[in-house]
């Protein structure tokens, strides 16, 4: 296997370990989708996202008819979004010796009309929900622009968008250095991806929540992630907070409230750690 599905498929798996509450994990499945789903979406999406003979927009499209195809729902698309120009960045990084962020930089910055139109296709082949009539680069008609500036229509109400536009910046200025620290702390990546998700919650409301709800639960869910990012924060054994993590699971789910958007990025957080420690480690797979 190529070393990026690797990497990209242990990240995904990484995500589905760590309780994330309102989302699919091993410890519930919600939503009618299962922790077996997201795990064949990882398996079908990844060949496609690491082609390197692919443009950025057709990994983007292919990763998602291959993972249509295999559950029949939308489960990756946002994961694939993120993901697809980080995998990207990586042959940059090994032409010249730039970082991960600044290869992205250079992915981002030279997106064109054809990625445009190539996500245009997969974003409507993937229905996401939410997804309505816009005025400007609606996904059901041909790209005007490229993808990079496509996004930037929707970076006022997603937060996915916002990443293409700010080079990452949630990622790379917060959230890796949330996952690292969390890291270095407990020692276990499962819950270094908890402490993300929750501490992303607290600071910024979800885009797939309120492209549903509007901010009717925005004030609810943030509170309740302030409350569990304040003990992840204080604990020296996160294991002792699974029955609050039930609690608030449970009164989600209740409500379908899916902290969608973050859960993709975090495991776009996993993922850039992980791209990071390969190309440290000259481009090959580590121990992790």
């Amino acid at each position: 296997m190529n070393p990026l599905e690797q990497l990209y498929q242990h990240a995904c798996e990484v995500e589905l370990q760590a309780f994330k509450p309102g989302n699919v994990s091993i410890y519930s499945a919600a939503h009618d989708m299962t922790v077996d789903d997201f795990r064949l979406s990882a398996k079908v999406s990844a060949p496609a996202l690491c082609n390197p003979d692919y443009s950025l927009g057709e990994k983007i499209f292919y990763a998602v008819k291959a993972t249509r195809e295999a559950v029949g729902c939308n489960t990756n698309l946002g994961i694939i979004l993120l993901c697809a120009p980080l995998i990207q960045a990586i042959d940059y990084c090994r032409q010249s010796d730039m970082t991960l962020r600044q290869a992205l930089h250079q992915v981002l910055a030279n997106t064109t009309l054809a990625d445009a139109d190539w996500v245009f296709k997969a974003i409507a082949l993937a229905a996401p929900a939410g997804l309505g009539d816009v005025a400007e680069q609606d996904v059901k008609a041909s790209a005007s622009v490229t993808l990079t500036e496509a996004m930037s229509f929707a970076s006022s109400k997603d937060r996915i968008g916002l990443q293409y536009l700010t080079d990452y910046k949630d990622i790379f200025d917060f959230a890796v250095l949330r996952y690292n620290h969390t890291l270095l702390k407990w020692g276990n990546h499962h819950w270094a991806a908890v402490a993300v998700y929750a501490d992303l919650l607290s600071h910024y409301p979800d885009s797939h929540i309120e492209r549903k709800y509007g901010d009717q639960y925005t004030e609810m869910v943030a509170s309740r992630m302030i409350q569990l990012n304040n003990e992840l924060s204080n604990t020296e054994n996160p294991d002792l907070l699974m029955p609050l993590l039930h609690s608030i699971d449970q009164e989600l789910k209740a409500q379908r409230i899916n902290p969608g958007t973050t859960a993709d990025m975090t495991v776009t957080t996993v993922l850039t750690v992980f791209l990071d420690a390969f190309i440290s480690n000259n481009f090959s797979i580590f121990s992790s």
